[in-house]
């Protein structure tokens, strides 16, 4: 090469660095912004709904009995039950989860108690806990990757693909633990790599903290901390060597801290019990829907499996390039790595996916989903971020040989930005159980429309919650409990029935001898006149002879 050859050469690199370093830093203030933009836009869930519940204190036996009183209550009163307030502490916080939850750790409702408190009352402080908390990840992963490949590159790499990460994205909005599941997975991987590096008692015992932490966030932290046992006990080839056994006893140390939660969980059992995990499917059914889980790691445009026929042969050829481009990434690392690093990545990998993956196959149910493989996300990024960067940073080959690959790496933070571009702007996702809760929205905009409202409702205080964020505070609402018939207060222009049981819609219709049209799938409404000279009265007066 000549000399003016080398010196563009050197030119070029220099260009192509600061442009990569320009594009790294426009991604990550991109993930910033994702992150913090419209917390409140969509809808608050279920899931989210008992968060709330946690923070206030109360449980859900007491919101229940507080509510269903026969009183007429306001959307005001139902927050009660979903902030703190100075009835309720974070002991009855634990005590909450203890009695009716144990199966959920304690550590996140902890801290999001204390943030609210500090903060304030509303729905986007209260999601702002998690998407401060993921923005930490950015540098727990750049840690994570100068432990695992001492290459600050790869570590910049990798926080620019989960800042724009769809998955990432998503529960970084969410008011869950997820986001500290993530995070005190980076800090345990960190620590654990630290120590088996300096073999020194205090990096352990930094480690040992980080797996109580992380099992006081998520139960599923303990498949993570036994990936890591599988990841130590083989580099050291199942010798009982210093640093397997220094895992063994930091571990132990973690586990004995977790024990009373422990012994909670067993005294007090409270299985979680949700529908969809019983949904029968065939194994077909099963690997599509599980490309789908894993591709939302680079692509989510809200695919759910409620989409249309079109949407989802049109993603497909996405979808599948995506899952070809992680296959040949940890086949990549595996070639190109000594055993230390790609065992460590497979290991993150399989920790939770490859559990859930078999518990789908074997029984043909749908416990798999996206928020429980975030560790096996976490390892996907890992893999990419190195093959990228290693492609990328090939000081032999020529510009035009890197092209495909910058092609690629551009390919793949687009889809990202696209994605959160779109559930930025949405009020409902597929992680907000859309075919349960897109009813919502417009029954309280029908609701609000009327000028004094009244809505009657037998249903779960969870879903009435729901709807609850999204009432005016002019509407009023009846809670009654099954299989009881209220009697009607006086004073509204319209008598509204949400999510009504048949007895509940029989009995009022027989009581008030009127007719219940349902003017959307979850809202009934009961039809009536105003009493002549009294507008904005309900026409049936109260029976005297019943009792309320």
């Amino acid at each position: 090469m000549t000399k003016n050859a080398n010196k563009k050469h050197i030119k070029n690199r220099g260009i192509y660095n600061n442009l990569l370093k320009s594009l790294i830093i426009i991604l990550l203030l991109l993930g910033v912004f994702f992150r913090l933009v419209n917390l409140d836009r969509k809808i608050y869930y279920g899931d989210e709904i008992y968060t709330s519940l946690r923070i206030s204190g109360y449980t859900y036996l007491e919101m229940n009995q507080e509510l269903r009183n026969g009183s007429v209550v306001s959307p005001k009163d139902l927050q009660k039950y979903q902030f703190p307030n100075r009835e309720k502490n974070v002991v009855n916080t634990i005590n909450g989860l203890a009695l009716e939850e144990s199966q959920v750790t304690p550590l996140y409702f902890i801290l999001a108690r204390f943030w609210v408190q500090w903060f304030g009352n509303s729905i986007t402080v209260t999601r702002s806990f998690s998407a401060f908390i993921s923005l930490l990840a950015f540098p727990g992963i750049y840690l994570l990757c100068k432990e695992l490949f001492a290459s600050p590159l790869i570590g910049w790499i990798a926080m620019a693909l989960i800042a724009v990460s769809p998955a990432h994205v998503i529960y970084a909005q969410v008011a869950r633990f997820y986001s500290l599941w993530i995070l005190l997975i980076l800090l345990s991987s960190v620590a654990l790599l630290r120590s088996i590096r300096v073999k020194t008692k205090i990096s352990w015992g930094i480690y040992s903290v980080t797996v109580a932490l992380g099992l006081y966030t998520q139960l599923f932290f303990g498949l993570v901390a036994i990936g890591q046992g599988i990841y130590v006990a083989v580099i050291e080839h199942f010798r009982f060597s210093r640093t397997l056994i220094s895992y063994l006893l930091a571990s132990l140390v973690g586990l004995i801290t977790f024990f009373p939660w422990i012994l909670l969980i067993f005294t007090s059992p409270n299985p979680e019990t949700v529908s969809w995990t019983q949904t029968q499917q065939t194994r077909l059914t099963i690997a599509i829907r599980w490309a789908g889980i894993v591709s939302r790691t680079f692509l989510d445009i809200g695919m759910s499996p409620s989409s249309t026929l079109i949407l989802k042969l049109a993603l497909a050829p996405l979808i599948l390039i995506v899952l070809a481009l992680i296959v040949y990434s940890i086949y990549f690392i595996c070639r190109s790595n000594p055993k230390r690093v790609w065992l460590f990545i497979l290991t993150l990998i399989s920790s939770v996916g490859l559990p859930l993956i078999l518990e789908d196959l074997i029984f043909q149910k749908r416990y798999g989903t996206t928020r429980y493989i975030l560790p096996s996300i976490l390892g996907i990024h890992l893999a990419v971020a190195y093959l990228i960067s290693t492609k990328l940073k090939d000081n032999s080959s020529q510009l035009r040989q890197k092209n495909p690959w910058i092609i690629l790496a551009s390919m793949l933070t687009l889809m990202g930005v696209i994605s959160c571009t779109i559930s930025s702007q949405s009020e409902i996702w597929w992680n907000n159980s859309p075919e349960k809760n897109q009813y919502i929205l417009p029954a309280s905009s029908l609701v609000n429309k009327s000028p004094q409202p009244l809505v009657i409702s037998d249903e779960e205080l969870i879903d009435i919650q729901i709807l609850g964020y999204r009432l005016e505070p002019k509407v009023r609402l009846l809670l009654v409990e099954k299989p009881n018939i209220p009697d009607i207060p006086r004073g509204f222009n319209d008598v509204f029935l949400f999510e009504a049981s048949e007895s509940l819609r029989a009995g009022l219709s027989k009581k008030y001898n009127t007719q219940i049209k349902q003017i959307y799938p979850p809202l009934w409404k009961l039809q009536h006149h105003t009493i002549a000279g009294r507008a904005g009265v309900f026409t049936n007066p109260v029976p005297e002879t019943e009792s309320r």
